[in-house]
């Protein structure tokens, strides 16, 4: 199984099945676009920094809704959330969706902007790969972030939406998220990262990868 990052918040799963959460154009925020084929794309709202499918190679099947589906024999299923603290009356509504591949259960939340409540928390069962943004201005900041985690409780949270290199969205650096974490709770893994479900850690471990 594989994990990829494409910058921002478009990540890739790969295990036979390909799927991309919250393709880019590259340059609309300044780096570098996606180059990338998959089976699926899951979109979590509609902003220009998060939903560029026509980008995505191979034809995949789009899905954009909040609800329950099976795409291709993967189950996912969509959560409606709020990209802003004030139920959407900023930013709209931003879809959190969750799918299982070798029985690890990844969680990419979008463009989240509001603290989740405990239902919400438990309907998303077992979280093993938690993809969140911690950059803040335009979604939960570091501090909810890191609570955020501590409350799902994932074996690996992988930050996203966050200030490097060329972008252009005035957002926070990740390091400002990983500060007084344990050093040995944080794995830098460059660009891509292989892995079994069964290597996963015990206690929460911090991905953070890099162009």
């Amino acid at each position: 199984m594989k994990i990829a990052w494409h910058g921002h918040s478009c990540f890739e799963v790969h295990d036979g099945l390909v799927v991309v959460m919250d393709p880019h154009d590259g340059k609309s925020i300044g780096i570098k676009p996606p180059v990338v084929k998959a089976d699926i794309c899951l979109i979590s709202h509609d902003h220009f920094d998060h939903n560029c499918s026509r980008i995505v190679r191979g034809d995949p099947t789009v899905v954009k809704e909040a609800g329950e589906r099976i795409v291709k024999g993967l189950n996912i299923r969509g959560m409606s959330t709020f990209h802003d603290e004030e139920e959407g009356a900023k930013r709209g509504l931003n879809v959190v969706f969750r799918f299982e591949m070798d029985d690890v259960s990844f969680v990419h939340l979008g463009d989240l902007g509001q603290e989740l409540t405990d239902e919400e928390i438990a309907s998303l069962g077992r979280v093993d790969v938690l993809f969140i943004p911690v950059g803040g201005v335009f979604t939960i900041d570091h501090i909810t972030a890191r609570r955020l985690i501590d409350r799902i409780n994932p074996k690996v949270a992988i930050p996203m939406h966050y200030q490097y290199g060329g972008l252009s969205i005035s957002i926070s650096p990740v390091e400002t998220f990983l500060e007084d974490l344990a050093e040995e709770s944080i794995l830098r893994v460059g660009n891509e990262i292989e892995f079994a479900g069964d290597e996963l850690p015990m206690q929460t471990e911090y991905w953070v990868f890099s162009p």
